[in-house]
């Protein structure tokens, strides 16, 4: 336990009415600021460390914003000042640092007579031990080292040797010591960064309700976390450590209960599942108690880890190139199949649509790790009674996207769902339309953000560098309020961003000079138009111009092949909204040029429909083919399919369809000789 600091008047009761600044001298100002550390790292270690604190959060806050003004007025910044934990300024990039001492990775194994072998060699080099026994966690292996008592850097484990210098990422998270009182002159420390789940579960609430990607687990997300190169997006996110090892220190330690005492006294986080067993049954003991708690654990473990205590014998028994002879970590299996949800939360995509999500406590699946799962809409929670709580099963679609197909046990009683009124993301208006339920504002910014990855796509209007990343870039900044905005961007906006350079930007603007001359039907489709895909856009561009299309009622739509009630809606009413008439408008005025495909006669008034692959050959490259030379392809069989061409791996449905249409299908053999050869 950290003692509390003598005669610090900001410690317990502080008097927060502070003189303002311009009436302080240099040496009152300089006084003020290192009682105002002191008592801020005291309070640090209480709330982070001990779970107990002496002030309210108001209070405290009023304490770190009275530094920050007191450091700024008078220029007294110190990397090491509790102020630095919200961040600085970004990174170009990791610098690689070598270990103070290697950081070896441990033996493993889930099997019982494998721990027990380990125990036997043990006790026949040395005899009988004592063992410690610790929580193995699953997160992110740092170094951290202290000189003279001050945190100078945090490496990253990397190969063991040496490893990416993460200091102003780790000097965020607030369970680190920045300073250490009565220390030794040489300490270095090893930790486990990790994610705590309940920070897990808001911060990927928040991703998916943004558009974005969820984090696959609390491991992946603490690693990538701590190697971002900006301090201040790792400041916000939840991270956390626990300490469990001495590196290197000038001190004298014999044992590992020694070095757990030396952290815990000098203020370290130390799980307090740590203990010391008698023997390895007590180790097996301990395994099978903490996976028996590992679900009401606050962070991720996969295993326990046992280690010799007496340092001694660890000396004798020494270490492999790759791993110590006195350690061995008993791993517990995966966890398969089952899990529990632990929140539903609302994802909005490109076209406005609603999608509730299971958050999951992650599970593992066919080797996957899964946190989140589709729930497809309102009546499918509906029907298999799924409620925050809940233990489920889940399979995954297709062996792609995991779902939740069964309840298991029933959640808690105050979990029902039931979808939001409003956007979660821009509060605006949510409409239903059968099962499924859309945002019905074109500007919100969920939708934006995919739906400008969604028009720089290669089958869109083919902008490289507008990935996943750049598009919320872009869009967060302010620089995206439209699609059409794309092709106002300057190389000085560019620039500005984190992560791009004069170049990147430069191919960039390229990119989108080149795509302005581009076909009709790419563009409808780029402009992400609710059931249109390419098939359906190269149809619209086929039988309208642009401004025929923007124009045209959903009964003339529907006269066309392949577009049924549904698409027709969907593709009369974008055009009906102002604001994406203003952008296809925007967009033709910045120099877009959408032009009809010039069709020959060769293959006129013929359908095509493929199921399966024809080898040589892409799916795109086929339909360009085709309907360059006159032909319809479209994607589903009916009375008017001349031919469906069946290639390798197909599917059965269309194959009934031709059947029972009575359509004469063709191999890739007859396909080449009775279409291509004519060509």
């Amino acid at each position: 336990m950290v003692e509390e600091p003598a005669d610090n008047p900001y410690v317990r009761d502080p008097d927060t009415s502070f003189d303002p600044v311009e009436k302080l001298s240099d040496a009152t100002a300089r006084e003020q600021v290192r009682d105002l550390r002191e008592a801020i790292e005291y309070h640090d270690y209480r709330y982070y460390v001990a779970n107990d604190p002496v002030v309210a959060d108001r209070t405290y806050d009023t304490l770190f914003d009275r530094l920050v003004e007191l450091e700024d007025t008078f220029d007294l910044h110190d990397e090491n000042s509790p102020t630095r934990r919200v961040g600085g300024e970004p990174l170009d990039e990791l610098e690689t640092v070598e270990h103070v001492a290697p950081l070896l990775s441990l033996q493993s194994s889930g099997d019982a007579d494998e721990i027990r072998e380990f125990d036997r060699r043990i006790r026949d080099a040395v005899g009988d031990v004592t063992y410690s026994a610790e929580p193995k966690f699953d997160g992110f292996s740092v170094e951290v080292v202290y000189e003279d008592g001050a945190f100078d850097r945090a490496v990253t484990r990397g190969d063991g040797r040496e490893g990416e210098d993460v200091s102003a990422n780790v000097r965020t998270i607030g369970s680190v010591p920045l300073h250490l009182r009565g220390a030794p002159d040489v300490l270095a420390v090893r930790g486990e960064v990790y994610m705590p789940r309940s920070g897990f579960q808001a911060l990927n609430e928040r991703r998916i309700e943004r558009g974005e990607d969820p984090f696959a687990n609390p491991r992946n997300a603490a690693a990538g976390t701590v190697r971002l190169l900006d301090p201040e997006t790792v400041a916000d996110r939840p991270l956390d450590v626990f300490f469990y090892d001495v590196i290197d220190t000038s001190a004298d330690l014999a044992s590992q209960e020694e070095t757990v005492d030396l952290l815990r006294g000098l203020g370290f986080r130390v799980d307090d599942e740590t203990t010391v067993v008698e023997d390895v049954e007590g180790v097996l003991d301990y395994r099978d108690r903490l996976m028996a708690a590992r679900d009401d654990l606050e962070y991720e473990i996969d295993g326990v880890v046992a280690k010799v205590v007496d340092f001694a014998k660890r000396e004798e028994l020494g270490s492999t190139a790759r791993h110590p002879r006195w350690a061995f970590a008993y791993k517990f299996p995966a966890r398969t199949g089952e899990t529990t949800v632990e929140r539903i939360v609302v994802q909005v995509g490109r076209t406005g649509k609603l999608t509730p999500v299971a958050l999951l406590d992650p599970v593992d699946l066919q080797g996957v790790t899964i946190s989140r799962a589709t729930l497809h809409n309102a009546a499918r929670i509906d029907e298999l009674g799924v409620r925050e709580g809940a233990t489920v099963r889940i399979e995954r679609a297709g062996d792609v996207i995991p779902e939740v197909v069964e309840v298991i046990e029933g959640g808690a009683e105050d979990g029902d769902f039931s979808m939001p009124g409003t956007c979660p993301v821009c509060d605006g208006n949510v409409v239903q339309e059968g099962e499924h339920h859309y945002c019905t504002n074109a500007s919100c910014p969920a939708q934006l953000r995919r739906s400008l990855q969604h028009f720089c796509s290669r089958d869109a209007m083919d902008v490289e560098g507008v990935g996943e990343e750049a598009a919320d870039q872009l869009v967060d900044t302010g620089l995206i309020e439209s699609l059409a905005d794309l092709y106002d961007l300057e190389t000085a906006d560019l620039v500005s961003l984190d992560g791009w350079g004069e170049r990147s930007a430069e191919n960039l603007l390229a990119e989108l000079e080149a795509s302005k001359d581009v076909d009709l039907g790419t563009f409808v489709y780029a402009l992400g138009i609710r059931h249109v895909g390419t098939e359906r856009a190269r149809a619209l561009a086929g039988a309208f111009s642009l401004d025929e299309l923007m124009d045209a009622s959903a009964t003339e739509l529907r006269e066309i092949e392949d577009v049924g009630p549904e698409v027709a809606e969907s593709v009369a009413s974008y055009f009906d909204t102002a604001a994406n008439v203003e952008t296809v408008e925007r967009l033709l005025d910045a120099g877009v040029s959408p032009k009809r495909r010039e069709r020959g006669s060769e293959l006129d008034g013929l359908t095509v429909v493929f199921t399966g692959s024809v080898p040589g050959y892409t799916r795109s490259e086929l339909e360009d083919l085709l309907e360059t030379h006159g032909a319809n392809v479209t994607s589903s069989v009916s009375g008017r399919t001349d031919y469906l061409v069946v290639g390798e791996n197909p599917g059965e449905r269309k194959r009934e369809q031709a059947d029972a249409e009575g359509v004469e299908t063709l191999d890739p053999a007859a396909f080449e000789e009775r279409i291509l050869s004519t060509l």
